[in-house]
């Protein structure tokens, strides 16, 4: 027997599932995260899952692992003092920026404009330069260069960044100056912008390229000491890394592209959605997780999560593909409160985090949170986890109390209904930023939901969205650990061309996606996978002539042989019509092309439950629950997840709980259970309570 082993560290947990590739059979563990070094916490939750499933660790072959290494270097302003060297002229670049300020008209009197990554003072220029068109303008000056090095070098710079106009175009100065750097700053990590983003677009090249720098080390350092310290555990396996895009890389080119790692944690929940929806028999879904803190949402069409050119963490945005998620402050910890001067309830985005956490944790915590107003209406059972935790249901009404006494409301119930109706309402909003506002109708989508607290706001979603069947999958608190197993390695290639279709021909693009599909398949090669198990797929950023921004079209590579250019404006004019209504008459341009290779996917054996017949009452505890809902007291069943078959129907109000979450079903609706594990819940009303 083989094993995948899939690990995702948050911010408090380290997530754990180890997978036998022949039967399907999960087996999951929880452990703290250690922020100091979270190498430390993977290796014991490896240790634990495997002990756990009495298998060695010798017997895991591969350690697939979405880390927020580079993430938290970011959030926590703690990467390398970085050294820029640029072009003659533009050593204010990354100052200068877009001259974009967030918020209302007015909002440049309060915005605090966030500090390079690369501070002015280490900032340098050197003399040379490219043409758009890759000539050369003026020849580099290797005596300044070697110059300005000295300079960063004196002033202690931890790592360098190297970013020229026009790089995209021609890189051969920048692969000089990273030549020279290597003998003047040995040691130290450099980055160089036609490696890292070879499009155009200087400050958004600039930028990524500073921040891929700023990362680097501490995401090489925890790399080499994972791999490491899994070599000495026992462990002959191969590691891999989640990329923001949902696909694997190999540890040394994580390493040395750390930027692409931004979001790899959200990315790997958006992966186990995909796995989970189509062992459901699902294409086409919303798919939110809501955790402590946070609610990250996504659309997938066809399996495929949707993706962007852009990654956003706290204040950066970089030029990085990762899935398409967006992120609002409404998690289970989130605080309720009342500003004096509207009087109006508010939930989030202030959270209360792990320490102390909500009220009902008994650790603490005085505010009143989403978590304290589940378990006043019932939703979330005082015993979790078997008996293991017993929430405070005292405390939890305490907090709430404060609610309904600052608003008025005449009970705690009423004051706990607002914040679990306004949170859910939060929710719904970031929802349809991937949905209504690009262009789509979540009625056509299934909703899946996971995390620690989505399976209990998942039945009020799908009645806000009109998203059915709701999806709550096997283990939703571990899911993006399920998605680092799940996925497959991946790697891309990019170059920036513009040229508009007149001035371009079939051929001449055909022969250009060639060659980027054989430089996306190099890394994936070097990994030990064979040529025939690659899949290639293409893609061309396109424009109207004039326009300042770009529309990615995925390209049918059976046009590629003839067509391709009518196939891609007919496309791209559907999807311009499709986000703003209208067209133009001016000519198609091509700006960027792309080409992504992947690996295969994992051949796991889907988990299929013993069938069960629909009456699911050999899993409901014996006890009665009351829940809260819709201004009154109802009673409802407490059913144990796993011990509902394949086929159990479970009628609502019921709450469903397991280790790592809890499922609430709301009356007139009826969650069935899926032979693959998952639940489906759907209204009463529907005709189709089994399958897709």
């Amino acid at each position: 027997m083989t094993f995948r082993l899939g690990v995702d560290v948050g911010g408090t947990f380290t997530d754990i599932l180890l997978i036998n590739e022949d039967t399907g059979e999960t087996f999951r563990g929880k452990t703290s995260s250690t922020p100091q070094d979270q190498s430390v916490g993977v290796l014991r939750g490896i240790e634990q899952v495997c002990r756990a499933a009495g298998v060695s660790v010798s017997e895991v072959g591969e350690v697939l692992h979405g880390t927020t290494v580079a993430t938290n270097a970011i959030l926590e302003k703690k990467g390398a003092r970085v050294g820029l060297v640029t072009t003659k002229g533009f050593r204010q670049v990354l100052q200068i920026a877009r001259s974009f300020v967030p918020g209302g008209l007015a909002g440049w009197i309060i915005w605090p404009k966030p500090e390079p990554l690369a501070a002015l003072e280490d900032t340098v220029e050197v003399v040379g330069r490219m043409a758009a068109d890759g000539s050369v303008v003026t020849a580099l000056d290797e005596d300044d260069v070697r110059t300005q090095l000295r300079r960063l070098k004196a002033q202690g710079v931890e790592a360098l960044s190297i970013s020229f106009i026009n790089a995209y175009a021609n890189d051969a100065h920048e692969r000089r100056v990273e030549e020279i750097a290597g003998e003047e700053l040995a040691g130290i990590p450099i980055s160089r912008s036609s490696a890292v983003l070879p499009e155009l677009r200087e400050y958004e090249r600039t930028l990524t390229t500073v921040a891929n720098a700023y990362v680097q080390g501490q995401v090489s350092r925890y790399v080499r000491n994972l791999e490491s310290q899994l070599d000495s555990s026992g462990l002959d396996s191969r590691l891999s890394i989640l990329r923001s895009d949902g696909g694997l890389v190999s540890a040394q080119v994580a390493a040395e592209n750390p930027v692409s790692l931004l979001l790899s944690g959200p990315a790997g929940g958006v992966s186990g959605a995909v796995w989970v929806a189509e062992q459901a028999g699902f294409k086409d879904l919303l798919t939110f997780d809501m955790g402590g803190t946070s609610t990250d949402v996504a659309l997938v069409q066809g399996l495929t999560p949707r993706v962007g050119r852009e990654t956003t963490v706290g204040d950066l945005t970089v030029r990085a593909t990762s899935v398409d998620v967006r992120t609002v402050g409404a998690g289970g910890g989130s605080i309720a409160h009342v500003p004096p001067l509207t009087q109006a309830l508010r939930v989030g985005p202030q959270s209360a985090g792990a320490v102390p956490g909500p009220a009902a944790y008994g650790a603490g915590g005085a505010e009143p949170t989403v978590t304290d107003a589940d378990v006043v209406l019932g939703y979330l059972p005082t015993q979790l986890a078997g008996g293991e935790i017993t929430l405070d249901e005292e405390a939890a009404r305490a907090a709430v109390k404060t609610i309904a006494d600052a608003v008025g409301l005449p009970s705690v119930e009423a004051a706990a209904a607002g914040i679990y109706d306004i949170v859910n309402e939060n929710i719904f909003g970031a929802l349809k930023l991937v949905s209504t506002q690009q262009g789509f109708d979540p009625r056509d989508f299934a909703l899946i939901a996971f995390g620690g607290a989505g399976p209990l706001h998942a039945n009020a979603l799908g009645k806000l969205t009109g998203a059915w069947p709701v999806i709550v999958p096997p283990s939703p608190g571990v899911l993006c650990a399920y998605g680092d197993a799940t996925t497959t390695l991946r790697d891309e290639s990019v170059r920036t061309l513009i040229r508009r279709f007149s001035e371009i021909t079939d051929a001449e693009l055909s022969e250009m996606l060639g060659e980027l599909a054989t430089a996306a398949k190099r890394s994936l090669l070097e990994s030990g996978l064979a040529e025939d198990d690659l899949t290639v797929t293409y893609a061309v950023d396109l424009r109207y002539h004039g326009q300042g921004f770009e529309i990615p079209v995925a390209v049918d590579a059976g046009s590629l042989d003839g067509g391709v250019l009518d196939t891609l404006k007919s496309s791209f004019d559907t999807e311009h019509e499709r986000l703003f209504s209208f067209l133009l008459d001016n000519e198609h341009e091509l700006v960027t092309a792309r080409a992504t290779a992947s690996g295969p996917r994992p051949n796991l054996a889907a988990t299929a439950l013993a069938e069960g017949g629909s009456d699911p009452s050999a899993a409901a505890r014996g006890d009665v629950h009351e829940l809260w809902v819709e201004g009154r007291q109802v009673q409802a069943v407490v059913y144990d997840r796993d011990r509902l078959l394949a086929g159990n129907v479970v009628p609502g109000p019921a709450v469903i709980a397991e280790m790592d979450s809890t499922t609430l079903v709301l009356p007139d609706h009826a969650a069935t259970v899926h032979p693959s594990g998952s639940l489906l819940i759907r209204p009463l009303d529907s005709t189709d309570t089994t399958e897709a």
